[in-house]
């Protein structure tokens, strides 16, 4: 690869042109290392839809989807033998590694114990003061999912206010909660594009805005009908685009002027630290969310909420009669191995050195990426929260999802996440993040910087023979 800077700046339609040629030649590689994987999939019969769990596990940019034989730490090893480092980690779900040893250690002891039975377990004093204790908030409760921790707040959020409409930032992604999968489209709220079954228009009930743009959303929220505001600290699902300095004091200020709550979902932005963006940037929120990564990888999440939400809940619930379905809760939410993983994870895997470790080798990859980035005379960004860094085709940062959507190209990215993956490392599909887990070694951070300036070297056209 080339060291320095360059001298000239590559045009985009050149990169477009190269990663369209690398596609194909990626494939090939990708299909040649995975006899044992084609067949599988080729001799798909009755079972899974499209022979796959879930149906999106055809989109990545392969030929087909590895199946994977095992997982540990950082590595993932597919049925055919191959090996790469994993800087996915399941989407969040496994920051902190695969199979962390205290995680597994509660899961051993829960099967003995029992798995489930619709009653606090032991764990549940303990995993309360916990969830309290790190992120500042008194009152808590547990999902399965984000998606349904977040549709739970939401729910909260309408009930305590008696208010109907949500407010979300466009690009965002909040799971498979109905009333933020929405698009701002010429100034309107938009169901977003290739929904499933979708049978009403969202932005009846929901209002989008770009994020930082501090007027617009001054004026959505001056009617007064915001139940709540639903917001990423950082947005990390249309790119990565870091709040404006100030946005998040404006957006409380706001909020609390318009009687609107605040929900603050972590799921992404718990790479920012032990106690999460919140927790590090001082956000006051009325409600919070964490998923996937907080239970080392198995299915929960934690909703929290103040002590003033708390209380006015208290009186709604109070004018109920009977024990009626509430909307809220699933009865594998709050489970017996939920609250063991959750104990195990907050005591011994989210720890302040899993932190220093993981901050430490972010910092040696986001310097490699901006180096190899500069040296082949790409004008990209480099955006990170903690240990998440997300390379951005744009030669600032983004501010809002109309620049991210514009800065993105598809053929790039699928060129950038092919050939690193048949270099040994995988990315996360869909846009360029990596994560970094306290499992992930020094040189392997390394080993991901130099692979990564060997793909920009083709994809540039200053690679050296």
């Amino acid at each position: 690869m080339l060291t320095g800077v360059a001298e000239t700046p590559v045009r985009m339609a050149d990169l477009e042109a190269r990663a369209a040629a690398l596609i194909e030649k990626e494939r090939s590689v990708f299909a040649s290392r995975r006899p044992r994987t084609a067949a599988v999939h080729a001799a798909a019969g009755p079972g899974f839809f499209d022979g796959v769990p879930q149906h999106w596990m055809l989109d990545w940019p392969t030929p087909f989807p590895p199946v994977i034989d095992t997982a540990a730490g950082v590595t993932l090893t597919d049925i055919d033998g191959n090996s790469v480092t994993d800087l996915c980690l399941g989407d969040t779900g496994a920051m902190f590694g695969h199979g962390p040893e205290p995680v597994l250690r509660a899961l051993a002891d829960a099967g003995r114990r029992g798995l489930t039975t619709m009653l606090p377990s032991s764990d549940a004093a303990v995993v309360g003061r916990l969830l309290a204790e790190r992120f500042g908030l008194p009152r808590w409760q547990l999902a399965a999912t984000a998606s349904d921790a977040n549709r739970f707040a939401i729910r909260i959020a309408r009930a305590v206010t008696g208010r109907a409409r949500l407010l979300v930032f466009d690009g965002c992604y909040h799971g498979a909660v109905d009333d933020t999968l929405v698009d701002l489209v010429d100034g309107r709220t938009v169901s977003r594009r290739n929904l499933l079954g979708q049978v009403r228009d969202l932005g009846d009930l929901t209002v989008s805005v770009p994020f930082n743009d501090e007027a617009a959303l001054a004026a959505a929220l001056a009617g007064g009908d915001i139940a709540c505001v639903l917001a990423e600290p950082v947005m990390t699902n249309c790119g990565m685009i870091l709040p404006d300095p100030g946005f998040h004091a404006t957006l409380r200020r706001l909020t609390r002027e318009a009687g609107t709550l605040l929900l603050i979902d972590e799921t992404h932005t718990i790479s920012s630290g032990p106690g999460g963006y919140t927790r590090l940037h001082g956000l006051e929120p009325d409600l919070m969310v964490m998923g996937k990564p907080i239970g080392g990888g198995i299915p929960v999440s934690v909703w929290g909420m103040t002590e003033a939400v708390s209380d006015r809940l208290r009186a709604v619930r109070s004018l109920q009669s009977g024990h009626g379905h509430s909307g809220i809760g699933t009865t594998l939410s709050g489970s017996a191995i939920q609250l063991a993983c959750l104990r195990a994870c907050l005591e011994e895997v989210m720890t302040d050195e899993a932190y220093r470790i993981m901050n430490a080798r972010a910092d040696r990859i986001e310097t490699g990426f901006r180096t190899a980035i500069a040296a082949n005379g790409l004008g990209w960004t480099v955006s990170r929260v903690g240990a998440r860094i997300e390379v951005v085709f744009s030669p600032r940062p983004v501010r809002n999802a109309q620049e991210a959507r514009e800065a993105a190209s598809d053929t790039i990215e699928q060129a950038l996440h092919l050939a690193m993956l048949n270099l040994g490392y995988l990315l996360t599909p869909f846009h360029n993040m990596v994560l970094v887990s306290p499992a992930l070694s020094a040189g392997q951070a390394d080993g991901l910087v130099g692979a990564f300036g060997s793909v920009l070297a083709r994809l540039s056209g200053r690679e050296q023979a």
